[in-house]
């Protein structure tokens, strides 16, 4: 299918103020389901715009901001050509058939970054007391997150802490997220944030329409990195659009900078996007 992204977003001050350096994660991750076929990104002019591989080999686009402004924007617009995906196209390797597992120790070194969360109790969800298959118990996880949980849209803030979402009983979608990934690292699995574009098409309820989207994504040895939606309860298919990977919910924020002025500068943001199907 061929999907046309358009996004745009302003922050718009009550006074010309200096901006630190900006960097954008917005651009989806190419790969074997995902050709970009167009791509054009702008931003204030002026703005010297320079785009480079982050930490977790993520594109990024790095703007310096020369003078000051009371306005900051920035937009979008590309166009993909997405092959279709089964989500549950993979084999995982024989020694990870089965919760819990242990990685070998070549996976375990180069996982170690993503591993070592504490154990978090979730109210609806028991982990396995024996063996039980990696994928259904990780399937049925991922459902009850969204089953039990209730969705809230918050455009802005930073993600709650995994005890504050089961406090409340609902969330973002990088909430959702955050609170998957840790259950996971509890459970000995490597675990990492992702964030991006969902194609919602069609007549379907749609969580993140107008909106950039958050998951996790966990390694299974023998499939790899595997995406995992709990906000929607399945696991990530074409639809997903990766634009950013990362440990924290900071490695993959979509735009991340501030501004700077010797007061507090009243601002207010507003965004759009635009997902659809050419």
């Amino acid at each position: 299918m061929k999907v046309r992204i358009a996004y745009q977003t302003q922050y718009a001050y009550a006074e010309a103020v200096s901006f630190s350096t900006h960097v954008f994660r917005l651009f989806p991750k190419p790969g074997r389901s995902v050709l970009v076929r167009s791509l054009a990104f702008q931003t204030n002019p002026g703005a010297s715009v320079r785009m480079q591989r982050d930490l977790f080999d993520n594109e990024v686009a790095s703007c310096f901001y020369p003078g000051k402004s009371a306005l900051l924007a920035a937009s979008l617009a590309m166009e993909l050509e997405v092959t279709e995906r089964n989500a549950f196209d993979f084999l995982v390797a024989p020694h990870a058939e089965e919760l819990p597992f242990a990685y070998t120790a070549r996976e375990a070194e180069v996982l170690a970054p993503y591993l070592g969360g504490t154990v978090l109790a979730l109210p609806f969800w028991k982990a396995p007391a024996g063996p039980q298959p990696t994928v259904e118990t990780l399937v049925g996880l991922n459902e009850a997150l969204h089953t039990e949980l209730a969705y809230e849209r918050r455009e802005e803030g930073a993600a709650y802490a995994p005890e504050e979402t089961l406090r409340l009983g609902r969330g973002s979608c990088r909430d959702f997220a955050v609170l998957l990934a840790e259950v996971a690292r509890g459970l000995g699995l490597a675990a990492r944030l992702a964030s991006g574009y969902l194609c919602e098409f069609g007549d379907t309820e749609k969580v993140a329409e107008g909106s950039l989207h958050a998951w996790t994504e966990l390694y299974l040895p023998g499939a790899g990195w595997l995406g995992f939606d709990p906000t929607n309860g399945y696991l990530c298919n074409h639809h997903h659009l990766t634009a950013a990977v990362g440990l924290t919910p900071e490695d993959i924020t979509p735009i991340a900078g501030r501004y700077f002025a010797d007061h507090t500068v009243p601002d207010t943001m507003t965004a759009s996007l635009q997902v659809l199907p050419q």
